[in-house]
């Protein structure tokens, strides 16, 4: 399946995009679409942390995505 995938902040930067498609298993869990993002994208793995957001909330490793969940790569915020 073919999972659009929405960058902000530094991702965007890594992506060289704000919108990225990416083609994973159907059945694949949030774990699975780190691993994905993380060989295509290595710069991904220098981050201190980040977040992927499933429909809006934070979501899980073990959450299922799906072609029709809006998903969004947040990156790591700091605060002034």
């Amino acid at each position: 399946m073919i999972l659009k995938i929405l960058a902000f902040g530094i991702t965007k930067d890594i992506f060289g995009t704000s919108e990225k498609e990416i083609e994973i298993d159907e059945g694949a869990d949030v774990k699975a679409l780190k691993i994905l993002l993380e060989k295509e994208f290595p710069e991904l793995k220098k981050l201190k942390s980040y977040f992927i957001a499933v429909d809006d909330e934070y979501a899980e490793d073990s959450q299922i995505v799906t072609v029709s969940n809006e998903i969004a790569i947040i990156p790591p915020v700091s605060g002034g």
